[in-house]
């Protein structure tokens, strides 16, 4: 039997969106759990995992550009040159440690309940101008590039994990890959001109970010 999807709702629901991609790809409680167990694993790992992420986008003007902009809450930043205190590096540095946060908490997050789909669903908002700041519009390529290669980065830390099992290494990826997609979807989702964001999850407080990953 063919099951019925409410394409409107899809559009205007946050949950049931969430809950149908789910459906769709098979993420489920075992994969939360699984990502629950890759967390004492990757936490010693974070900040070269970050650091790398960071080199990245620092290896090319179009993503690097997004760090020479002042971010807010940095508008009286003072500058010293001389010991190597420069605006860019203080901003780079928070944001890296800003994105550690993130990872950490869909490591640790034990229920995808309906306040953390909607963390989910703002990391994607907070990088557009519909985030609350028309200063802030990262393109959504850069955005999918960031979280593709954080993807490998992530999947080379379990393939080189030795203790391991092979199954428990396709169980880690699998996860890894669902997650992803999901976030990715909440990225894609804000880029667009079909999602309502005032009907995203009912009768829950949004979740206020005002700093992003790139600025």
């Amino acid at each position: 039997m063919v099951e019925h999807i409410d394409k409107f709702r899809i559009q205007n629901d946050l949950r049931y969106r969430f809950d149908f991609l789910s459906k769709f790809i098979n993420f489920d409680q075992n994969d939360v759990n699984m990502l629950n167990t890759l967390a004492p694993i990757i936490f010693p790992l974070l900040p070269a995992l970050v650091e790398r992420l960071y080199q990245k986008l620092y290896s090319f003007d179009v993503t690097k550009r997004f760090f020479h902009l002042r971010n807010d809450g940095f508008e009286s930043f003072p500058v010293n040159r001389e010991v190597g205190i420069t605006l860019d590096f203080v901003q780079t540095e928070y944001r890296k440690d800003m994105f550690s946060v993130y990872l950490k908490r869909i490591l640790t997050q034990g229920q995808w309940d309906d306040s953390f789909i909607e963390y989910l669903s703002r990391v994607g908002q907070m990088h557009t101008p519909k985030g609350g700041s028309a200063a802030i519009n990262v393109d959504y390529m850069y955005m999918n590039a960031l979280f593709c290669y954080l993807e490998q980065l992530l999947m080379e830390v379990i393939w080189n994990t030795e203790n391991l099992d092979q199954r428990k290494k396709q169980e880690g990826m699998q996860a890894i890959s669902k997650f992803i997609c999901i976030q990715n979807d909440f990225l894609t989702m804000h880029y667009g001109t079909t999602w309502n964001k005032e009907t995203s999850c009912p009768n829950i407080p949004i979740v206020r970010l005002t700093k992003c990953f790139f600025r």
